[in-house]
């Protein structure tokens, strides 16, 4: 399975996903579009809702979710929803 990551069908996945702009799915965050893509820790990267060591589908677009490098490494293969930190609201100023 880790050759089809390579693959034009993952690659388009990452591409129509990235191309929404979404917040970190996990934390809640802006992504920044101006890093470095593959070294820093708040790059996007495509994370799975239901991981893929757990059965989710590596390329059907529902399980497909925008997150930062450093969320998605965290969170590893966890699923479980009380897991997940709360989304932070916007400041009180």
């Amino acid at each position: 399975m880790a050759g089809i990551r390579n693959g034009r069908p993952y690659r388009r996945l990452v591409a129509a996903q990235k191309a929404l702009g979404l917040p970190c799915w996990w934390c809640g965050h802006n992504i920044p579009t101006n890093v470095d893509g593959r070294t820093h820790p708040l790059a996007f990267t495509l994370d799975h809702e239901v991981p893929l060591s757990k059965g989710g589908s590596l390329l059907d677009p529902a399980n497909a979710r925008s997150a930062h490098r450093r969320c998605n490494s965290a969170r590893g293969n966890r699923t479980a929803p009380q897991l997940q930190p709360q989304r932070r609201a916007s400041r009180n100023w």
